[in-house]
């Protein structure tokens, strides 16, 4: 039998941490993390219980790395690549709206596509050692799961530029100053530490959570419309020519 990709402890009634476990590909999303994903988060929207989710990956070196580039690559045409951007938004979309408190520990470095899936969550916590790579320009990408809008929510229009621009990798401490995140932990503990900055957000049920996360998204009025529109030129430059000889060239490095 096929070993889950994604690993799910019930820490408590109120707390369920996942981690992406696929250390051997740095925790990058491939389909069968996208399908484990979108389950979770079903079972999410139903389990009135859970007031805090917790997401991670699995051993010290990585978050998530971002998109599986050996498995995407099988993507050869437009539509499927709009297919894809759409079902990696619908998902994040539904991480965004779910009734409970949503917590990225990131703790391990994050790539790409990485920090897209961590920018849907409603605070993002990290150890003091990751970076974070703002690499899709290296393969002649744009963030086509609404990342852009996300990062230019988060630090302001300029530096999400500049950072995508130049395809920055930096470190805990730099992404902190700029609001990415919002705490770096003590570097000892992960899971105690982690439980810690969240306990008290387990202290109102998920009625409260709600109405205060729906409240908190009135002032975007057109957001929704933001990151649907990342759809059509993250999946133009996906068939580019130039596109597809940097991620062959990639794959194809000793």
């Amino acid at each position: 039998m096929k070993e889950p990709v994604l690993k799910k402890t019930h820490i408590s009634e109120h707390i369920l941490w996942a981690k992406i476990n696929r250390p051997e590909a740095r925790n990058a999303i491939d389909f069968d993390v996208m399908h484990e994903l979108e389950d979770l988060v079903g079972e999410l929207e139903e389990n009135n219980e859970i007031r805090v989710f917790i997401l991670s990956g699995e051993g010290a070196e990585s978050f998530v790395s971002g998109g599986d580039l050996k498995k995407f690559h099988s993507i050869k045409s437009k539509e499927e690549a709009v297919a894809k951007s759409r079902r990696m938004q619908n998902l994040l979309f539904r991480i965004e709206q779910l009734p409970c408190w949503t917590v990225a520990c990131v703790n391990g470095d994050a790539y790409g596509g990485g920090i897209e899936l961590m920018l849907a969550f409603d605070f993002r916590i990290s150890v003091p050692e990751a970076r974070f790579g703002f690499t899709q320009g290296r393969f002649y990408l744009v963030p086509g799961w609404g990342g852009l809008t996300r990062l230019v929510e988060k630090v302001g229009r300029a530096k999400a530029l500049e950072w995508l621009g130049k395809s920055v990798v930096t470190d805990a401490e730099t992404v902190l100053a700029h609001g990415l995140i919002e705490n770096i932990l003590g570097g000892k503990t992960l899971e105690k530490e982690t439980l810690e900055w969240v306990e008290r957000l387990t202290k109102n049920d998920r009625d409260f959570i709600r109405v205060l996360k729906e409240g908190s998204r009135r002032l975007y009025a057109h957001r929704e419309e933001s990151l649907r529109a990342e759809i059509k030129p993250f999946s133009d430059l996906w068939v580019d020519e130039q596109h597809i000889y940097r991620v062959e060239k990639f794959m194809n490095r000793k």
